[in-house]
């Protein structure tokens, strides 16, 4: 995931109409909007009910007579007419990643009554395929996880991350088109309302995740008297001025928050892939092989790039904390490079989804708000975060493509504020490493009286149907259901 300040005229005005262009809180979709053609979707492994169409919107809406774009929607209706209440937006993380599929996936683990009650609705946001997608054709090198979250050099330096970050702005200049200039959280939002309005719905619910909590907070803002209910999952920090990179900060806690849990995983007996024989010594051996990748890195054909170094190390750590199962995996790679040898490469998506992913991710995060341009603000934060913070070796501080991005932001990052309905139940689990518990506390305070928050003695990302727990699956299927929230924030053990 792409986890993202100088112009203060912007954060001035960051409210629920920005700029003179927004469209205004109470304002509805445009009821020109065409029937909609259902087909057959296109892919494999999906459920028979599921259907797709498009919906046309604006690509800019501060210009909504000028030239439109397509959002790919997708649909698998109630499975009990007679107990349909309307229909569910399943908003999908990133930014970058889509839900098209999830009426045929995570879609079907909710339960029957909330199956019954809703048309479990999917979409592809502006930008990705198969709704109208932009591609920045960006060098393969480019396309690595250790160069999309901005692992600083093994010395601390900030220079290769500018340097790359450049590149790539530069390339989505060249070849992101017109459409890459508005590809933004809050216009995702307005094109869930088009959405909205095609299906024929006066109001919708949504169970958004991860980044679709912060889409799911700006339909919030924008259009709150066009919602249902609404499930958060997984919630990120609405920062009314860094916005994304205030989330890329959070790794650093979120690391620190799952690291013992990996830690007491790793030195159980009996565990085959045991890393030490205490808790208290599995950090230190992280950190010391960490180090010594810094310095010595070891071949490795066919991933990207080709070495396990210690950034390489430190994101593995980073993407096996989001879901305690990937915990094997990263033991496996440990216990390999101490012996200095690696495990076969991952296998990773074919290029040109990574293209798509990149390009609408980098578009999102530098879209969203404005960040420093200048080197020294990243080298200060590096050099702190790896003086408090060693497992993130400083990456969470350091510069997205943003600081070279060539447009300024069109308007302020969403400001989301406890005015509207109440009908907002948010699920967290207490270790999480992308969307940490202190974000999500930061989110339940900005919607103050309008949400109700469920906080999962559980850990990894993802927590409704997922990595949470079953008091916390069973109150949000209750609540999607029937409406009934939690009479006040609960803590499930």
């Amino acid at each position: 995931m792409k986890q993202m300040t100088k112009s203060l005229a912007l954060i001035a005005a960051a409210s629920g109409v920005v700029l003179g262009v927004l469209t205004p809180l109470n304002a509805s979709a445009d009821s020109r909007t065409p029937a909609l053609k259902w087909t057959a979707c296109e892919g494999s492994g999906l459920d028979p009910r599921q259907q797709c169409t498009t919906v046309p919107v604006p690509m800019d809406y501060a210009d909504p007579d000028g030239p439109e774009i397509e959002i790919a929607v997708s649909r698998i209706r109630s499975e009990n007419p007679h107990a349909r209440r309307g229909a569910l937006l399943l908003i999908p993380g990133g930014p970058g990643g889509d839900s098209m599929n999830d009426p045929s996936g995570k879609g079907q683990r909710l339960p029957k009554k909330v199956r019954d009650a809703y048309d479990l609705i999917g979409f592809a946001p502006r930008g990705m395929a198969p709704s109208t997608a932009v591609d920045c054709g960006l060098e393969h090198r480019d396309l690595a996880r250790t160069t999309l979250l901005p692992w600083p050099s093994p010395d601390g330096s900030v220079d290769a991350t500018m340097a790359a970050g450049k590149r790539i702005s530069d390339a989505c200049a060249r070849n992101g088109g017109e459409l890459i200039r508005h590809i933004s959280t809050l216009n995702e939002a307005r094109d869930l309302d088009r959405v909205r309005a095609a299906l024929g719905e006066r109001k919708v619910s949504a169970w958004g995740v991860s980044y679709g909590t912060y889409v799911g907070a700006a339909y919030l803002q924008l259009f709150p008297q066009r919602t249902d209910r609404v499930v958060l999952d997984s919630n990120d920090r609405p920062d009314p001025v860094l916005a994304e990179r205030l989330w890329l900060a959070a790794f650093e806690r979120g690391a620190e928050d799952n690291f013992p849990e990996f830690a007491a995983w790793a030195s159980a007996p009996g565990n085959p892939d045991r890393l030490a024989d205490t808790a208290a010594e599995v950090r230190p051996l992280f950190l010391r092989l960490a180090a010594r990748l810094d310095r010595e890195p070891i071949p490795w054909p066919g991933a990207n790039p080709e070495e396990l170094n210690g950034n390489v190390l430190r994101q593995s750590m980073l993407d096996s904390f989001y879901d305690p199962d990937d915990y094997p995996a990263l033991a496996r790679l440990i216990l390999a490079a101490e012996k200095g040898t690696v495990p076969p490469a991952p296998a990773g998506p074919p290029e040109a989804v990574m293209q798509n992913y990149t390009a609408v991710g980098a578009a999102t995060i530098c879209n969203d708000a404005d960040w420093p341009d200048d080197p020294e603000v990243y080298r200060e934060g590096v050099a702190e975060s790896r003086a408090k913070f060693p497992l993130t070796g400083g990456m969470p501080r350091n510069a997205m493509p943003c600081a070279s991005w060539p447009w300024e932001p069109k308007e302020a990052p969403v400001h989301v504020t406890d005015r509207g309905p109440s009908n907002v139940l948010m699920v967290q689990n207490e270790r999480d490493v992308a969307t940490p518990l202190s974000g999500a506390l930061g989110l339940r305070e900005a919607l103050g009286r309008r949400a109700v928050m469920i906080v999962n003695d559980s850990t990894g990302h993802d927590a409704y149907l997922d990595n949470g727990t079953a008091c916390g699956d069973a109150a949000v299927s209750r609540f999607l259901s029937t409406g009934k929230r939690p009479a006040k924030d609960l803590y499930c053990a």
